[in-house]
């Protein structure tokens, strides 16, 4: 379904993207994670044509994208990070208006619309304006906006982010309705839990490029990874998590009075790291050693927090 080779995207010297290679199977839910300023949103533009590649080829359902862009444009849907609504319009006629972007009948369309509105929960307040709508709701409409023509393919980037629980998992039930219909995604999240709920496999990107690439299963191998510990204490200045970080053979990340330890025979090595918080003189609150996640091989692959 996606083809990439060599795909590059550059801002004066700086490559955001940097000769990425990538595929995509048909009805494949694939995942694309990174720390912020990676990559992530510059690919998916790029692959949904909305910035053009500095070199590189990009081939979608056997389409180039130099030659066949008009002719891409109505195979996918693209969800973008910020919601893409008008707020003076109702969810009806916002989608009224989006799907006549793809030349849909007005009787099909309006079809749909119901169609999609109901499976977001949304019927009854259709004819609200968006400005009335909680951030969750806005979140489903432009779901919703991106599906109105039936895309094979459709392009989400962190379409779950900052929403309530309820619209998070009425998201979940419309992802798990497009891959039962055989729907390709080309994903990005920074919750981990979903890349692991929903991915067949998942590509991890930094500095503009893919640095490891499976399934969950593969990736866990790929970063030999084993347990890993968090350890909270009553408080830590930058000073002490310094002389934390250079311990041999650790990989050491922070969050505030929170700091996670990844390594191999992470066990044994366990006595060293609680001499060494002791000596520092840092109070211990609690510890907590857990088996091996996507967040510790995310961890282990890139250096980083998911988030950072």
């Amino acid at each position: 379904m996606i083809s990439v080779r060599g795909l590059t995207k550059r801002y004066g010297e700086f490559a955001a993207v940097d000769h990425l290679n990538l595929r995509v199977e048909k009805g494949e839910f694939y995942s694309l994670l990174g720390p912020n300023g990676a990559g992530k949103t510059t690919t998916i533009n790029m692959l949904n044509t909305l910035l053009d590649p500095s070199e590189g080829s990009v081939s979608i359902n056997g389409l180039s994208l130099n030659a066949d862009r008009n002719s891409i444009r109505r195979q996918i849907g693209v969800v973008p990070q910020e919601i893409s609504l008008y707020d003076e319009l109702s969810a009806f006629d916002n989608l009224r208006f989006f799907g006549s972007l793809y030349g849909i009948t007005e009787s099909l369309l309006r079809v749909r619309i119901h169609h999609l509105l109901e499976e977001f929960g949304l019927i009854d307040r259709m004819n609200e304006k968006i400005k009335h709508y909680s951030g969750g709701m806005k979140r489903r409409i432009n779901i919703a906006s991106a599906l109105l023509h039936q895309p094979a393919l459709v392009f989400m980037d962190e379409p779950t982010v900052g929403i309530d629980p309820q619209s998070r998992n009425n998201i979940y039930e419309a992802i798990q309705r497009l891959r039962k219909d055989g729907v390709t995604i080309l994903y990005t999240t920074h919750y981990m839990e979903e890349a692991e709920r929903f991915s067949d496999r998942i590509g991890i990107i930094d500095h503009g490029t893919i640095i490891a690439e499976g399934t969950l299963a593969q990736l866990y191998t790929r970063a030999g990874h084993g347990d890993s510990m968090v350890i909270e204490l009553a408080e830590i200045n930058e000073k002490q998590f310094i002389q934390i970080q250079n311990l041999n053979g650790v990989v050491v990340s922070r969050t505030e009075n929170r700091i996670q330890f990844h390594g191999d025979d992470l066990r044994k090595k366990i006595p060293s790291i609680m001499l060494m918080i002791t000596e520092l003189g840092l109070d211990l609150i609690h510890l907590d050693i857990r088996k091996p996640d996507l967040e510790a091989v995310f961890l282990s692959l890139t250096g980083k927090n998911l988030r950072d």
